[in-house]
């Protein structure tokens, strides 16, 4: 990009050529546009889909580039996330934004909360992306703004102002990579491209879509999944794609999600034109019994010829099919490789617990057929994260023949362990130990590319919410705010404190002032009380 004050030269150079702009000033135009960097969600897409195929180079040589993000359910949340992860990190190199299906559904529908059913408005996916990158492109204006500041008060100073000039020539954005969620696509193929389309049209560089049936889609960690045949998820993927090269984002992600290890039912039985394809692996799997005699076979029975026999497939009395108990794993394998064999980049396997072994032993399988696999995964709020951590220190000190009397059996009293009167004892401070470095464990030995919290920010603002709201309502009164919020927010420096400056007060300010000149009405006189910060 060209540095700063070549940018000026240039708009002075476009000024020069009619006289009636002459009231235009070229370094307020040129500050608006770097406050502007991204005119479009389109723009935005194909910058964050080259940051994540950067990133996923990197990982593929060395595991410990592993990248995360946290799920956020509104725009202000996003932008105070990225802006902490600057301001912490001093950097948002392989830290994303992830959206959850489940927080729009649960916090962002007209219907109001609703279970994690693709239940909610299509476009509330798309219009949260927009609205987050709103929030993030206003963090630039905002922080680019201070560095303007410090450019003026240098000049005015007869300082130099080469400092100010090289903060804005290398200024990072906010703007990262957001992996959205489509559920199960929301619809049939066409529905899938046109909602992937809105998406991306948003600024959505990665979308991740699951191979549940989508009138019947279920939380992954919920019970009563129903998968659909390979033929009819690769058409979805294809439809994303498609969305993607229309739109000229030919490096965008698309995510693959499996929910066959909890997913024991299926819609449809899919036509197999040939032993070994798709179709026929499809349903081997499924739970028959084998028809000896034509007679056995009622009204609205169905069989199949199925390894030389017939047989007929177990049905549900709402229609649907099982499949045998004890094929999740080698389903979600098959899963896995075909969505790879067919444009999905990354993949994503929703597990029941965070078990690092059944994670790698999975990931493995996959790898002897396409050796490029790697995760997204989600490190879920569903998940008792202290208590399988505690529940596993303790067999395994158990099996080494190590002394674990003075714990509770968790066989006999699992939830025991959760007491806080244990945080200090050896056991739990090992399994915290082993929460505190899952991430990094499970990139290196699982092929987890991108670590996630599906909904920290909705867990985070209740534990934040009910805080207050105890004390506030309670005997501190007005000290609940004062010293659990404002008193931290001003001791950690957090740019909330100054909200009327975090809403882009002072960025109108300049604008009325590019507009109007000295006659401009500003609101950040003396009497702005934010001068108490």
């Amino acid at each position: 990009m060209t540095g700063y004050l070549q940018q000026i030269e240039d708009v002075r150079k476009v000024l020069r050529q009619r006289d009636e702009w002459r009231a235009i000033n070229p370094e307020s135009v040129v500050r608006m546009r770097l406050q502007n960097r991204f005119r479009n969600g389109i723009e935005i897409a194909k910058y964050t889909a080259d940051i994540m195929r950067r990133d996923m180079a990197a990982y593929d040589a060395n595991p410990a580039n592993y990248t995360q993000s946290l799920g956020c359910w509104h725009g202000f949340v996003a932008q105070q996330m990225v802006m902490s992860v600057k301001k912490h990190r001093k950097s948002t190199e392989r830290k994303y934004i992830y959206l959850s299906g489940w927080m729009v559904a649960a916090l962002r529908s007209k219907f109001g909360p609703l279970p994690d059913q693709s239940m909610h408005e299509k476009t509330t996916v798309s219009d949260l992306i927009e609205e987050i990158y709103t929030f993030l492109r206003q963090a630039d204006a905002r922080e680019l703004r201070h560095v303007f500041v410090e450019l003026d008060e240098a000049r005015a100073a007869g300082r130099p102002i080469n400092d100010a000039v090289k903060k804005i020539d290398n200024y990072q954005t906010h703007v990262v990579p957001i992996i959205a969620d489509i559920d199960a696509g929301f619809g049939n193929e066409e529905a899938t491209y046109l909602l992937a389309k809105r998406m991306i049209e948003a600024g959505a560089c990665a979308i991740q879509i699951e191979n549940q049936v989508s009138d019947a889609k279920q939380c992954g960690h919920q019970d009563g999944k129903v998968t659909v045949p390979h033929e009819d998820f690769v058409s979805k993927l294809h439809a994303v794609r498609y969305a993607f090269l229309e739109l000229g984002v030919d490096n965008g992600i698309i995510v693959a999600r499996t929910d066959s290890l909890g997913a024991g039912l299926t819609q449809k039985v899919p036509v197999s034109k040939q032993a070994g394809d798709l179709g026929d692996k499809y349903c081997s799997f499924l739970e028959t019994t084998p028809v000896t005699d034509l007679n056995e076979l009622k009204d609205g029975d169905i069989a199949i010829h199925q390894g030389g026999r017939l047989c007929k497939p177990k049905r549900l009395d709402n229609g649907l099919y099982a499949f045998r108990e004890g094929t999740g794993a080698d389903r979600v394998v098959l899963d896995c490789i075909t969505s790879l064999e067919h444009g999905a980049d990354l993949l994503w396997i929703e597990t029941e617990k965070p078990n690092l072994k059944q994670i790698s032993g999975l990931v493995n399988a996959i790898r002897k057929a396409r050796p490029e696999a790697k995760l997204v995964y989600n490190n879920s709020p569903s998940f008792n994260w202290t208590l399988a951590f505690r529940e596993q220190v303790y067999e395994e000190w158990k099996a080494a023949g190590k002394d674990v009397s003075k714990y509770p059996d968790p066989k006999k009293n699992g939830k025991a362990l959760m007491s806080a009167e244990l945080d200090d004892t050896e056991l739990c401070k090992e399994a915290d130990r082993l929460v505190q470095q899952f991430q990094r464990d499970a990139a290196r030995e699982a092929g987890i590319f991108h670590h996630l919290i599906t909904l920290p920010t909705y867990h985070d603002t209740a534990l934040g919410t009910d805080v207050l709201s105890e004390g506030y309502f309670g005997d501190l009164g007005m000290l609940a705010y004062v010293r659990d919020v404002q008193r931290k927010e001003i001791r950690r420096d957090l740019a909330s404190v100054k909200h009327q400056d975090l809403a882009g007060s002072n960025i109108g300010d300049d604008h009325k002032e590019y507009f109007l000149g000295e006659k401009a009405l500003l609101a950040g006189g003396a009497a702005n009380t934010m001068n108490q910060f």
